[in-house]
């Protein structure tokens, strides 16, 4: 009877204390946050155009470009201001940068005439399948 009690607890600790490292919310009285205004005028004082500042797990959200005009998307701490994460996404004008590659997949989808050539190369091989191309297969 004690081995799955034990067992028990030390899987709700590990659980409980896997959900306390995984908790990324901020955690700033409401009394203590700065006005959002306070953190557009920071940004548009850097060179940014903001196009949006939300609240979203307690923390600052803000949408927008940076001075380079890339998309940024940033989270702030109400409080302090201070920044919590960024990702920007760059906007190369370089051709070697661009690419028609628009989905989430790894594989672009610029129409390589070679590889497309490749892929619908018909292969030769024993024609003795049901299917047209395929080999049959014998099992003994």
């Amino acid at each position: 009877m004690k081995t799955p009690l034990f067992v028990t607890t030390t899987l709700a600790t590990i659980l409980a204390s896997g959900m306390t490292l995984a908790d990324d919310d901020c955690r700033d009285p409401v009394a203590d946050w700065q006005p959002h205004d306070a953190l557009r005028q920071q940004l548009e004082a850097k060179g940014w155009e903001v196009r949006r500042i939300k609240v979203d797990d307690g923390c600052y959200e803000v949408k927008g470009l940076d001075q380079e005009g890339n998309e940024v998307e940033a989270e702030y701490a109400p409080a302090s201001l201070r920044l919590r994460k960024l990702e920007i996404e760059y906007d190369y004008d370089d051709k070697e940068y661009d690419r028609s590659d628009d989905d989430d997949d790894d594989d672009d989808d610029d129409d390589d005439s070679e590889v497309t050539s490749r892929r619908s190369e018909s292969r030769t091989g024993p024609d003795s399948g049901i299917v047209s191309g395929k080999p049959s297969v014998r099992i003994e």
